[in-house]
């Protein structure tokens, strides 16, 4: 087999490659270890910067996105029931963020890429990456049984945090940064109506709370726990009982009760790994960071770097330069290191540390403060909620 660009990862970031370079007439191959249908099950973030959404408009999958998605012009933070609402549109100068569930994006993509017959390999297990530092690299694999060899120009490794591709990378050639935290997230998806209009993110003495959505009739909510509980443990009326207890009264009292149809825990981490270019071998998305979700910026970087990644090779085909290659790295770079300081910042605003001093405490309390009297305060944490430009 002979492709241009071979995709490892059929996720949102491999998808979007895919579709954005499939538009410019560059052949592309994605492999992907696991089958189409579990690639959809997976329940993950859903708040899209307009920055994705124009490139979801550029790669001609944005009409389902703008009939179901939800705009929202701002978004609430709450700390021990004191409520403040930033003004996303009015204090970025119209700009707005979109409620749309990766699952989503991910069917919208996969349905666009069978539509123009570029293929998929799924369930390609032993994926192996060769040569990838010289001018002709390989992806082999084994799919029902047979080994096939995939001869390419380039690679772009999109199979997220425990994919291939950056343990591919040679020992010494990378750099990785990481911060753990000594909690996660304890997520429901349920199908009753959202308890706000917008998203809610609250601090409280029992810890951090959120209120999400996917729809106007589906909900996804989520509490701080330790690392040590168990889903089995939380039944529902007990999440939704300690769901409450975090929220302002109002927000509280908005809460409908029902079943979920989706519970689990998420561990949350920093993660950076440097650089993201080897060769002809390219890092994107989860493969080379990991933000924790507070500020919803996971798949928005993801969908950053496909933004530099896809230019680099457009430009490469159509004007034979390599200017955006040889600089892919650095600028992915300097916008995920922004992104790692706000999710970072948000998270260390709105959790309880188990190690927190009193002094730590009144700190928070007093960021909080600064951004609900402070203009400034709220602009700055609009401009980034909203997504910094590319």
């Amino acid at each position: 087999m002979r492709t241009q660009v071979a995709i490892i990862g059929a996720g949102p970031a491999g998808l979007l490659l895919g579709q954005l370079l499939s538009r410019q007439g560059i052949d592309n191959v994605i492999i992907e270890r696991k089958s189409g249908d579990y690639v959809l099950s997976r329940i993950r973030a859903g708040v899209l910067e307009q920055g994705m959404v124009q490139m979801l408009e550029e790669a001609g999958v944005a009409e389902r996105l703008h009939r179901e998605g939800l705009v929202h012009d701002g978004f609430s933070l709450a700390f021990d029931g004191r409520r403040h609402r930033i003004d996303l549109k009015g204090l970025t100068g119209g700009k707005t963020v979109t409620v749309y569930g990766q699952t989503e994006v991910t069917h919208d993509l996969m349905v666009a890429r069978e539509g123009i017959g570029a293929t998929t390999i799924y369930e390609a297990d032993d994926v192996v990456l060769h040569d990838f530092d010289g001018a002709s690299p390989r992806v082999s694999f084994v799919k029902d049984g047979v080994r096939t060899e995939l001869a390419c120009d380039f690679i772009a490794g999109c199979d997220g945090f425990h994919g291939v591709s950056r343990r591919s990378v040679p020992e010494g050639a990378i750099q990785e940064f990481e911060r753990v935290y000594p909690f996660g997230w304890l997520g429901v998806l349920a199908d009753v109506p959202p308890a706000a209009h917008e998203l809610v993110y609250a601090s409280a003495e029992r810890g951090f709370a959120l209120c999400s959505m996917r729809s106007a009739t589906r909900s996804r909510y989520y509490v701080q726990v330790s690392l040590d509980e168990e889903v089995e443990d939380w039944s529902d009326e007990r999440f939704f009982d300690e769901l409450r207890r975090r929220l302002p009264e109002d927000v509280a009292a908005a809460v409908t009760v029902g079943p979920s149809i989706e519970k689990s825990i998420a561990p949350l981490r920093s993660f950076v790994a440097e650089p993201m270019r080897f060769g002809r071998l390219f890092l994107a998305g989860d493969a080379a960071h990991i933000v924790p979700p507070t500020g919803a910026k996971g798949l928005n970087l993801a969908a950053s770097d496909i933004h530099y990644l896809s230019q680099s090779l457009i430009e490469h085909y159509r004007d034979r330069s390599d200017t955006g290659i040889a600089t892919y790295s650095q600028r992915a770079l300097a916008r995920i290191w922004k992104a790692e300081r706000f999710s970072w910042w948000m998270t260390g605003l709105l959790h309880k540390f188990p190690a927190n001093t009193p002094f730590e405490q009144r700190m928070q309390r007093a960021e909080f403060d600064h951004i609900a009297n402070s203009t400034v305060g709220s602009a700055g944490v609009a401009e980034n909620y909203v997504g910094l430009p590319y």
